[in-house]
């Protein structure tokens, strides 16, 4: 091979290679590109309602006054006037004595009400020593202690129903809210005092106080929509301009149709379906139930 064909191959082998090169190579630029697809959540549109808040407590009641008739001399006892349990009206005899002292000799009662006890004939009574215990049921008094937290939501002239231990059930108001805590347990005496005309309500008897505090407007939502922020706390998440919110909650009632809870803005959507998968800021597409 001579020295000029030697030289021609070198010059032709590379324009060779790159008129190859433009045949395999399209010149077409292909971009590829990144599909950023957002994730979809299922809201439904929330609004919300007047909703009666209620405080439940553990009530007593108790009798308006309970008081030992004392014989203001010594005798025996002759006769009595009323048995233990009954009735008595405000000036009755309820011990006679056997004495001197004539213009002493009777024990009368001072109110009308109810005998808890009272000495049998025939026993002596030393001046000062108690005759009768009468007890004044009309009216009764059910009496609870608020917890700190609730106090300033509770008043006088709110509604309460009392659903006795013994299965009646008392409708009336809040009569007294205590301004001092008890020192021990930090809560604040209540009582509702109702009429008692046949002295059913008996005294001493446990209770359940319901006061019926201020209506407040609230969202009735499903416990399964709950989930808890980065900061720990308890809420729901929301989408507003297809960008997910967070709002903490206040759990005002758990009951059988859902929760009541406030905290959150009268209208907005609530995130129902994948909540637990989105973060606060995220962008979403949305699909309303």
């Amino acid at each position: 091979m001579t020295k000029n064909i030697r030289i021609s191959l070198f010059i032709l082998a590379p324009i060779i290679l790159w008129m190859l090169s433009g045949i395999l190579i399209n010149d077409d630029v292909v971009e590829v590109k990144k599909e950023n697809k957002l994730f979809q959540v299922g809201v439904i549109k929330s609004s919300a309602t007047l909703f009666q808040p209620l405080i439940k407590l553990k009530a007593t009641t108790e009798s308006e006054a309970r008081v030992n008739v004392k014989a203001k001399t010594s005798g025996e006892v002759v006769k009595i006037g009323a048995k233990q349990g009954e009735f008595v009206e405000k000036d009755d005899v309820l011990c006679s004595l056997g004495i001197v002292e004539l213009n002493r000799t009777e024990v009368k009662a001072p109110f009308s009400g109810y005998l808890e006890q009272i000495v049998k004939p025939g026993n002596f009574l030393e001046r000062g020593q108690v005759c009768a215990t009468i007890i004044q049921l009309d009216p009764i008094t059910f009496i609870a202690e608020v917890p700190e937290f609730n106090i300033n939501k509770v008043k006088t002239g709110q509604e309460v129903t009392l659903d006795l231990i013994t299965g009646e059930t008392v409708n009336g108001k809040l009569t007294f809210v205590s301004k001092s805590a008890s020192t021990s347990t930090r809560t604040f005496k209540v009582e509702s005092q109702v009429k008692n005309d046949s002295g059913q309500i008996r005294d001493g008897i446990t209770s359940e106080m319901t006061i019926k505090i201020e209506k407040i407007l609230a969202h009735q939502i499903s416990p399964s929509i709950l989930i808890l922020n980065d900061a720990g706390k308890l809420g729901v998440r929301s989408v507003e301009n297809n960008i997910v919110i967070f709002y903490e909650v206040v759990i005002l009632e758990d009951s059988a149709s859902g929760l009541w809870v406030s905290g959150i803005p009268e209208n907005l959507d609530l995130i129902t379906q994948g909540q637990g998968f989105v973060e606060d800021g995220q962008k979403v597409l949305i699909n309303i139930l």
